[in-house]
């Protein structure tokens, strides 16, 4: 499934007061946002009943819950919440190579999990990262 294609720009003064308050947050939040500062929802696309999430910040204690900017509507008419969410806990395992992969997304998240959602502007970047041209 292809990464929902929504942005929005991070509610700064918001996002600095969850960032300052949360347990296992960063020791300077001002060094984790800026101004202006615009996410990119990280769920599989989805209809606009459904919360887009963009993931802010990875707290620092042993229980795995992260703050998340979620909201809806567009324009005027946009709504925010910043939350701690505990993580998803799916995993998925290749027996071939022996690895592990954690879902990256915050529990109870809607549609699949991170591992079967692909960014193709995220892909295109890395294919081109480090050819040293500007070709694709």
């Amino acid at each position: 499934m292809l990464q929902c294609t929504a942005v929005t720009v991070v509610p700064y003064f918001e996002a600095l007061l969850a960032l300052a308050t949360m347990e296992g947050g960063p020791d300077h939040p001002p060094d984790v946002i800026a101004t202006g500062d615009f996410l990119l929802c990280e769920l599989g696309e989805h209809d606009e009943s459904v919360e887009h999430a963009a993931h802010l910040w990875t707290a620092d204690t042993p229980d795995d819950r992260d703050l998340w900017l979620l909201w809806t509507g567009t324009g005027t008419h946009r709504l925010y919440r910043l939350d701690v969410l505990p993580t998803c806990p799916a995993i998925l395992r290749n027996f071939l190579t022996r690895t592990v992969t954690s879902c990256a997304y915050a529990d109870h998240h809607h549609g699949p999990h991170s591992f079967s959602v692909t960014d193709p502007l995220g892909e295109l970047i890395s294919g081109h990262s480090g050819t040293g041209t500007d070709e694709p």
